[in-house]
């Protein structure tokens, strides 16, 4: 099945942005704000009407007043208390890290384009030293590093406290429902570009947010064919919807890695692109990936298993690139081209924009696959 090609869409009206001086935020200056927090050590997120405000900005810092928010795998982690986040994060702090907003105020040396009321998403990677990988052009593999959300206080609250090169000044013909999951965007966008898919056949593993969006990046990127393989039957009707040529449920197609094998003359899919962290789907997605093909990896396995590391990569001579965050800033300069080409490309990806009240709607609608992706509705 040969799916409609993804076509730049109509831009939506830009969203109005106030004006510090005609149009002054007329909500009353306080020293709280409402806030999601991880409040102790345990399951669950509490959401509280006093959280201590952010300071003012300091020496190249902006405060963000946060309009949206994504909500993300990594945040129904938090909710649940997984040993990754237990084993790092330091209670109570602010949850979240996917975000919209305006620019509140700035400190004295912010760069000259970060302005009192532009809109700004921003790279919730903060670097926090001068390590190999920072000053060697991998800054988002950095050892000395911290995350919004995980490390220090994140974005679902009213304000952000951010440093300004941190920020990325959001092009008016993207919304700020869409503009808020740009992180997770440029996960996928990250993995697309790097695993080099242009004129190949690409096979994605995986088709939860970041594998949808995946889809279409990889659509948009040129690549020849794409295969996708899950077992949520929607998710895989979506994919097909967003440019996927053939889906695979793994829960009735015993043979995908064959059938996958076969649709590509018998060599196997060029590219994967791995976005499960599953064991049988790594497995799988290796044995059914080409010689000489590429692999990258963003899916996080939850455990060790076994893997066939010489027929999988070394006799196949693959490639294998781990995939973590987004390049900074090669990928964002990349999804500002995306959205140049599709302005509402994320619309079928967001499904659910609630109020902040109901953030746990919107974990718990994730976490069993009724929404996509949520949405919350910060200020």
């Amino acid at each position: 099945m040969t799916p409609a090609p993804i076509s730049p869409a109509r831009a939506p009206e830009p969203t109005p942005v106030p004006d510090p001086v005609t149009d002054p935020v007329t909500d009353p200056v306080t020293d709280t704000m409402r806030a999601i927090i991880k409040p102790a050590p345990a399951p669950g997120l509490s959401l509280i009407n006093d959280r201590p405000r952010p300071a003012d900005p300091g020496p190249g810092q902006a405060l963000v007043r946060v309009r949206r928010a994504g909500v993300c795998g990594t945040d129904l982690g938090i909710d649940a208390w997984k040993p990754f986040f237990a084993a790092r994060m330091k209670p109570p702090v602010v949850v979240g890290h996917e975000f919209a907003g305006v620019v509140e105020a700035v400190g004295p040396g912010v760069p000259d384009h970060v302005t009192v009321g532009r809109r700004v998403s921003g790279e919730g990677h903060i670097i926090t030293g001068r390590d190999h990988a920072s000053l060697a052009g991998m800054a988002h593999t950095a050892r000395m590093m911290e995350i919004i959300g995980i490390d220090r206080d994140g974005c679902f609250a009213e304000f952000i406290l951010m440093p300004a090169g941190n920020l990325w000044m959001l092009p008016d013909v993207v919304s700020d429902d869409h503009a808020a999951i740009m992180d997770a965007f440029g996960n996928a966008v990250h993995t697309v570009m790097e695993a080099n898919v242009s004129r190949k056949s690409v096979l994605v593993t995986g088709v939860g947010p970041i594998g949808l969006m995946s889809v279409q990046a990889a659509r948009m990127a040129g690549a020849s064919k794409i295969f996708v393989v899950d077992r949520d039957k929607n998710r895989l009707n979506l994919a097909i919807e967003l440019g996927a040529d053939e889906a695979f449920d793994t829960s009735v197609d015993d043979d995908w890695v064959q059938r996958v094998i076969k649709a590509t003359k018998n060599e196997g899919a060029q590219a994967l692109l791995e976005m499960s962290g599953a064991e049988p789907l790594i497995n799988g997605g290796f044995t059914a990936l080409a010689r000489g093909g590429r692999a990258a990896l963003l899916g996080v396995p939850g455990s060790d298993y076994p893997f066939d590391w010489n027929n999988h990569v070394i006799f196949k001579g693959a490639t294998v690139l781990g995939i973590n965050g987004r390049r900074m800033f090669e990928t964002w300069l990349q999804m500002d081209d995306f959205f140049e080409q599709a302005p509402r490309m994320l619309e079928p990806i967001v499904t659910h924009v609630l109020p902040m009240d109901e953030f746990q709607s919107g974990i718990d609608m994730m976490r069993t696959g009724e929404a996509v992706k949520a949405v919350l509705k910060i200020s």
